[in-house]
């Protein structure tokens, strides 16, 4: 019985908090991270810059900044029109999917989360994401639904008050 009542705490907990199964990045990594690509872009290897930027657009995308975060989606969205392998491709989509989703823009995390899915249906990290989004929009809604039902009970109140002042 202890053990429902802690898990049904635990849930509810996890509710309110928001939390995900998705890692966070500090500054120190980003910062380091960047000078990789910095030194990188410096050398003559085309590869080894777009590994160093495939790993500073992770951090990026992972870093608790939303101003990095934004920094990561826009140079994801740059590097996403190139030809890529379709491992690749999906790094990329699954890397803008969390970027959206720590941006807040649920619905287009959902799309290339599901774009990730569709190149490869067993990957664990895309539907976990997908998993942590779709829970996001359900604790939104249910949010909503509690506001927008406390306004109208608010509201009907305070017509019941007056309708019975005027008697």
């Amino acid at each position: 019985m202890e053990a429902k009542v802690s898990k049904f705490l635990g849930s509810v907990s996890n509710f309110f908090s928001g939390g995900d199964h998705i890692p966070w990045c500090d500054c120190d990594v980003v910062a380091g991270c960047e000078r990789e690509a910095a030194e990188a872009e410096k050398s003559s290897s085309d590869e080894l810059l777009k590994e160093s930027i495939m790993r500073l657009s992770w951090a990026l995308v992972h870093s608790r900044q939303p101003e990095d975060v934004q920094r990561g989606i826009a140079m994801l969205e740059a590097a996403i029109s190139g030809d890529d392998s379709p491992l690749k491709m999906r790094e990329k989509l699954y890397l803008l999917a969390v970027g959206y989703f720590r941006s807040g823009d649920y619905s287009r995390s959902r799309e290339l989360v599901e774009e990730c899915l569709t190149i490869a249906p067993d990957w664990r990290q895309a539907m976990t994401l997908k998993k942590s989004i779709e829970d996001r929009i359900t604790k939104d809604g249910v949010i909503g639904i509690g506001i927008a039902a406390t306004a109208v009970g608010l509201l009907a109140g305070g017509i019941a008050a007056a309708v019975s002042r005027k008697k």
